[in-house]
């Protein structure tokens, strides 16, 4: 029986073949790209790290923090501006 699902390799062959059809360069634009872009488009709009995180799924916000490459200084400003 067919699964109704598209698996994570299904849907890069997809993303592969949209941005070839739009004349990019497929090795640039892929799935790890567009997901890193939302986030880091989502942080820029928010400035929310902690929603960013939840979205991306990382247990540490360093780890956040390193994927968006939001400088230090940054980061502290933010965090000196949420009050808890």
């Amino acid at each position: 029986m067919k699964s109704p699902h598209v698996s994570a390799r299904q849907y890069a062959r997809i993303v592969k073949q949209w941005v070839a059809a739009i004349g990019l360069d497929s090795t640039a634009h892929g799935t790890h790209s567009m997901r890193r872009t939302k986030a880091t488009l989502i942080y820029k709009r928010t400035k929310n790290l902690w929603a960013v995180q939840l979205l991306l799924g990382h247990s540490k916000l360093e780890s956040t923090v390193r994927y968006l490459g939001i400088e230090v200084d940054d980061a502290l400003e933010i965090s000196e501006q949420t009050e808890v």
